[in-house]
C-alpha cells in the first residue's frame, strides 16, 4: 500500500509537472505538402533575365523577381549596378501582383477610384501598390507573379516585366 501510494504521488507529481503524457508517441511524418504551382526554375530565370535585358535596352539598371503562386521567391536577379530599393521593390511588386490577383498598375488604378480597396491596400503594409508586377498565368491559373523595379517609373517596370512574360508564354505549363 505504501509502495502504490509512493507512485501514485510520483504520478500526479509527473503528470503536474509536464513530464509524463497521456497522448502516445506520434506515429511516423506524414507526406510532405505538395509544392507550390509555379514556372519551372529554369523558365524563371529566362524571365528575370529577359526583364532586365529589356531594361538595359533603355539605359535602365533594374532588379527582376519571380514568385510561385504561393509566393515564394524562385528567382531574384539584380543588373550590375542595381540599386537596393530595386532589388526590395522587384519583390514587393511581385507578391503584391500575387496577393491581389491583379497587375500592380490595375491595383494602382483601383485604389483611386475604390475606397474600401483603398483601405483594405492601406492596411496591409506587405502591398507595395507600384507599376511592375504582373501574374504569371497559365490559361485562367495564376502560377507565379514578376516584379520589376529600378526603372525611373514603374510603368517602365512593368513594360519590362510584360516583355519578359510575353517571351516565355509558350514554356509556362
Amino acid at each position: 500500500m505504501k509502495t502504490a501510494l509512493m507512485f501514485s504521488s510520483v504520478l500526479s507529481l509527473a503528470l503536474a509537472s509536464g513530464t509524463a503524457s497521456a497522448q502516445s508517441p506520434a506515429g511516423p511524418p506524414g507526406p510532405p505538402p505538395p509544392a507550390a504551382r509555379g514556372p519551372a526554375l529554369a523558365v524563371s530565370i529566362e524571365m528575370a533575365n529577359d526583364a532586365i535585358a529589356a531594361c538595359a535596352a533603355n539605359g535602365y539598371k533594374v532588379a527582376a523577381s519571380v514568385v510561385d503562386s504561393a509566393g515564394v521567391l524562385k528567382v531574384l536577379l539584380a543588373a550590375d549596378g542595381a540599386h537596393v530599393r530595386a532589388v526590395e521593390s522587384s519583390t514587393k511588386k511581385a507578391t503584391t501582383a500575387l496577393a491581389l490577383k491583379m497587375s500592380t498598375s490595375e491595383a494602382a488604378d483601383k485604389v483611386k477610384s475604390d475606397a474600401a480597396f483603398k483601405a483594405k491596400t492601406d492596411a496591409d503594409a506587405s502591398l507595395f501598390i507600384r507599376a511592375g508586377g504582373l501574374l504569371i498565368k497559365v490559361g485562367d491559373e495564376v502560377i507565379g507573379a514578376i516584379g520589376v523595379g529600378g526603372a525611373p517609373g514603374g510603368e517602365k517596370d512593368e513594360a519590362c516585366a510584360k516583355d519578359a512574360l510575353d517571351k516565355v508564354k509558350g514554356e509556362l505549363k
